[in-house]
């Protein structure tokens, strides 16, 4: 587990104590890790940046990561391990089911979590007033990448699909979104059909769009080589709105054959000077093209950075930044307001695109719709 010593509770020779933040990323398998990474780098260079420019009323942050590995019940201990340490917030965490468990456990122990990137919609059952979340809700963006697939002409649509929360949401947003318009989903299971009998059921479908609802690489990977070798699937899209075909792995792992596959993620039109600056900056530090999760990253960061400025650095203080006024991310003003179903507030919206890797120079990415 990835952890940072616990903050001191006194000032010490070397300065004021800090003001500490936990910090929820998954960095190990079963984990989505690199985007765990890009998180964390994210997250690490806003906390970098507050520090240089003086801290928080002179007090630098100082971000405690705890490795969630994907698992719920791994997410809820450290919340509560964070808790118990002081941090005035806790943020961060990528997948849906995982940032689930973490909000249910910050709302009952009343310690703020700004949720940095899942976006499974219902975030909580009910209403709560501890939690806060930068992702958009999964129904918002699904809605503006099935806009996408109807305005290329595709209206038979089929779906490998693996058994989760997530990809079942994502699959009742296609469907109805597409159905009201004419549009049709098969579901195929991809955790029973091998590649080659996806492949089959493909060709008598007559789908001509194939979404990978399935974690990579595997099942992704194969999935996407079986059905590029397949003479009787040429012409069929195939599509991951989860955002797989962003990292690097990705293109590592597929080569030209992971190019043309459009993906959803969460960037302007047109970067800001801000958004340029950070980018430049995570591109250092990552080594590699930064994704917009580590834009959620840093802007988490800054969220909370100008709400313990503002309000103070009690857990109580930081909440009343949610309904604050604006603070300005890389992608464009964060304000946070109430929306039915997700239970918790919410930025609406960041901006949406689908974007995909160019088939004639795969590291570079085309932007195909803007939401």
């Amino acid at each position: 587990m990835h952890t940072s010593p616990p903050p001191s509770d006194a000032t010490t020779e070397s300065g004021p104590p800090p003001v500490p933040l936990g910090a929820l990323v998954p960095l190990t398998r079963p984990g989505w890790t690199e985007a765990g990474r890009h998180l964390l780098a994210g997250l690490e260079l806003g906390v970098e940046e507050v520090n240089a420019a003086g801290g928080i009323g002179g007090r630098p942050l100082e971000l405690l990561v705890r490795d969630t590995a994907a698992d719920p019940g791994r997410a809820e201990a450290a919340v509560e391990e964070l808790a118990g340490l002081g941090v005035a917030a806790v943020a961060g965490e990528y997948h849906s089911v995982v940032a689930r468990a973490a909000a249910v456990r910050a709302e009952a122990l009343g310690v703020p979590f700004l949720c940095s990137s899942a976006v499974l919609d219902a975030l909580t059952e009910e209403p709560v007033a501890w939690v806060a979340r930068l992702a958009p809700a999964q129904s918002h963006g699904w809605r503006s990448y099935a806009g996408f697939l109807l305005a290329a002409g595709h209206r038979r649509i089929a779906v490998a699909r693996q058994a989760s929360l997530y990809w079942e949401a994502g699959t009742r947003v296609l469907r109805d979104h597409l159905g009201q318009r004419g549009g049709t989903v098969t579901e195929l299971d991809a955790d029973a059909l091998t590649p080659r009998e996806l492949c089959d059921a493909l060709a008598e479908d007559g789908a001509t769009a194939l979404l990978l609802l399935a974690g990579t690489p595997q099942p992704a990977v194969p999935l996407v080589r079986a059905v590029r070798a397949d003479r009787r699937l040429d012409g069929v899209l195939i599509g991951a709105p989860a955002g797989q075909p962003e990292f690097p792995g990705w293109l590592a792992a597929l080569g030209a054959d992971g190019s043309g596959v459009p993906f959803l993620r969460y960037l302007p039109e047109r970067p800001g000077p801000q958004a340029v600056r950070v980018g430049e900056a995570l591109r250092t530090r990552l080594g590699e093209e930064p994704s917009f999760v580590a834009c959620e990253g840093w802007d988490t960061v800054a969220v909370l950075a100008e709400a313990l400025r503002t309000y103070g650095t009690g857990r109580a203080d930081v909440v009343r930044a949610w309904e604050g006024g604006a603070v300005a991310g890389t992608r464009g003003e964060i304000r946070f307001s109430r929306v039915a179903g997700t239970g918790v507030r919410q930025w609406v919206w960041p901006p949406v695109q689908v974007a995909d890797r160019d088939p004639a120079e795969p590291g570079r990415f085309r932007v195909l719709h803007q939401g």
